[in-house]
């Protein structure tokens, strides 16, 4: 089913919960969604439905819980049913909402990043095919069911940057996320909130679970992503991300994925 922005954003503004359009009584529904016409961000809101969002062009960094997630080709992000989130998808986003009903499958508690096999990804844009009006036990309803048997098999990728509430630490890392090149060391930063290098490293694992070099390595990982998905050069990626070359910037990248960034985003 393809679905326009406006329907699957829209919000009862007395309770903030996005609007996902009825479909048949199957244990799950998929969406189509082209945001090439829209460039626009979903803000804050929440589903009865566990949400999986699928890029099958681009990028969407999702927003939720206590942290950030990038979704690029290859990777979903599940979302728990009744978790506030905001979406924002690269300009050349296409992506598949597949909305799960509550205890139809044995899927995390908490918001994750999955990486999809072709074989469910082809099924989830399968499953956005079916008619609105079909019935809970024809092909559809069955595809549904054996979908998420497979879905619940996914494994979880790290493609996730914890944030903080903290005033001290969001301040940081809101300037680093603003301006991803600034490589200033750990202790001007805590000079920069008026705390001792000891502290306000102590401070940043206590509250991402993350060493302060490795949450800024994580950042340039998820920005390279992102803009490595919306079609940018790694030439471009390295300068904006502050390296010193672009081969510098594949190192990081293959040591982090595993592989370089053209093997990862080929089709």
């Amino acid at each position: 089913m393809i679905v326009r922005l406006g329907q699957l954003a829209g919000r009862d503004a007395s309770c903030h919960t996005a609007v996902v359009p009825d479909g048949p009584d199957r244990p799950a529904t998929a969406f189509h969604l082209d945001f090439a016409d829209y460039g626009a961000e979903m803000p804050h809101h929440h589903h009865r439905q566990g949400q999986l969002i699928l890029a099958l062009h681009g990028a969407v960094t999702c927003t939720a819980a206590d942290g950030l997630w990038i979704v690029p080709p290859t990777c979903g992000v599940w979302i728990p049913g009744g978790v506030p989130h905001s979406n924002h998808p690269t300009p050349n986003a296409r992506l598949a909402y597949l909305f799960v009903e509550p205890g139809a499958a044995r899927m995390p508690q908490n918001c994750c990043t999955l990486s999809i096999s072709p074989m469910v990804r082809e099924m989830i844009l399968r499953l956005a095919d079916a008619p609105a009006a079909s019935v809970a036990d024809d092909h559809f309803g069955r595809l549904a069911r054996v979908l998420l048997d497979e879905l619940m098999l996914m494994p979880a990728s790290g493609l996730r940057l914890p944030t903080s509430a903290h005033p001290k630490i969001a301040l940081v890392t809101a300037l680093l996320a603003a301006t991803p090149a600034d490589w200033r060391p750990l202790g001007e930063w805590a000079k920069h909130v008026a705390m001792s290098e000891r502290s306000f490293k102590r401070l940043m694992v206590q509250e991402t679970g993350l060493s302060f070099g490795r949450w800024r390595r994580q950042l340039h990982l998820l920005v390279a992503l992102r803009e490595l998905a919306s079609g940018a050069s790694v030439q471009h990626v390295s300068g904006i991300l502050g390296y010193e070359s672009p081969t510098a910037f594949i190192v990081m990248f293959k040591k982090a994925m595993g592989m370089t960034p053209a093997r990862y985003l080929a089709p």
